[in-house]
């Protein structure tokens, strides 16, 4: 597995990743009525993330098996955000999602950010106190139309 900075080529391989994952990973811990209106939302890949420089992509033989990464905070440059993290479900449990957050807390810290923040769904919890963040508590994502995604917040010290 390797894990290397996202490009707008990546778009359609991030996007069926996260069309095919998030459903099947979300469903047990989401009620049809929240899914029905949040995932083609956050189903989507995001094109500004796939550029930005610190949106990275895992491949293991010409395929994508997860993608996920962080933006610094416009007003406060020692914090940053995890961003849209999705691991194939298929390839769960193998360090995946791990090689993402330490890449993700590597370029931060030589960056100069102190502390990470993530809006981590229901389902994710358990892999992001695995890597070290901390429940704050709920959140209600907004998305587009009003539509809101129940979340937690959680944080970590790098």
């Amino acid at each position: 597995m390797i894990v290397r900075p996202s490009t707008s080529r990546d778009l359609a391989a991030v996007d069926a990743l996260l069309s095919r994952t998030y459903p099947k990973l979300l469903k047990a811990d989401y009620p049809p009525s929240v899914l029905v209106t949040a995932l083609p939302i956050i189903s989507r890949a995001r094109p500004e993330l796939l550029s930005c420089g610190t949106y990275y992509v895992v491949e293991e033989d010409d395929r994508i098996l997860g993608a996920g990464g962080w933006t610094p905070d416009k007003a406060d440059r020692s914090l940053g955000h995890i961003r849209h993290v999705v691991t194939d479900d298929r390839a769960l449990r193998r360090g995946v999602g791990r090689s993402l957050m330490e890449c993700s807390f590597d370029v931060a810290r030589r960056r100069g950010v102190a502390r990470m923040e993530c809006w981590a769904t229901r389902t994710a919890v358990p892999f992001y106190e695995a890597v070290g963040f901390r429940v704050i508590g709920p959140i209600d994502v907004p998305l587009a139309g009003g539509i809101v995604f129940p979340s937690l917040r959680m944080i970590q010290e790098l």
